[in-house]
């Protein structure tokens, strides 16, 4: 926060025994109805501002929420986490601070959300970012680890910038079978550029299969 930045963390009992020792009975309640497009769903905001982080008079302040999600119909819950941070939680009335505490929660999950599904696809969707780790005994695992990221950086920038590159995600579907398609064709060709392979299978794609051009052997 004295540099400049702000955060957003979990916050868990756990790991943050002093916030949750100083946040009893203490905390605002803002509760929200919401539907989701297919149920009814009560969001419980508990919330307070200016909880020391841990023992000690210099402690650094941070700003706590909870949020606890049910479905309205049968009182299930669905989600529930906590979290601290150096953004105010408060508006000036509860509307604002309803949409204040709103963001704070979706950033905070969105977090979460991003971390495990960069992890899973880096592990499962082709990239084989565990197996790579295995290899070398010097700074090999290091440099094909790096290749991988990078890729998935590159490939992660075609998907919200290239029209060609998302068209050709939409119609195969699986990251998997995509890239398997790609390796494929440069087995067989070479291509002058990455976009000139881009064209090779869009165009591809708007041709007939020659059914009738086919012979088979009896």
């Amino acid at each position: 926060m004295n540099k400049g930045f702000n955060f957003i963390f979990v916050c868990k009992p756990d790991s943050h025994k002093t916030v949750y020792e100083w946040v009893k009975g203490i905390t605002k309640e803002i509760i929200e109805d919401r539907f989701d497009g297919k149920k009814h769903l009560i969001y419980k905001y508990r919330f307070v501002e200016g909880a020391p982080l841990k023992d000690g008079k210099e402690s650094l302040l941070v700003n706590f929420v909870e949020v606890t999600v049910t479905e309205r119909k049968s009182g299930k819950q669905v989600y529930h986490n906590a979290f601290i941070t150096s953004h105010a939680l408060e508006g000036v009335t509860e509307k604002e601070s309803r949409t204040i505490l709103n963001i704070i929660i979706d950033c905070g999950r969105s977090r979460w959300k991003i971390e495990n599904e960069n992890n899973n696809t880096l592990k499962t969707q082709g990239y084989h970012l565990e197996h790579n780790f295995g290899h070398g005994t010097k700074y090999l695992a290091k440099v094909l680890a790096t290749m991988n990221l990078l890729a998935f950086l590159f490939h992660t920038l075609l998907e919200f910038m290239n029209e060609k590159y998302q068209l050709l995600r939409k119609v195969f579907g699986a990251r998997k079978t995509f890239f398997n398609h790609i390796r494929t064709l440069l087995v067989f060709h070479p291509y002058k550029s990455f976009a000139s392979l881009m064209d090779f299978m869009i165009e591809g794609l708007k041709k007939p299969f020659p059914i009738e051009e086919l012979h088979y052997p009896l």
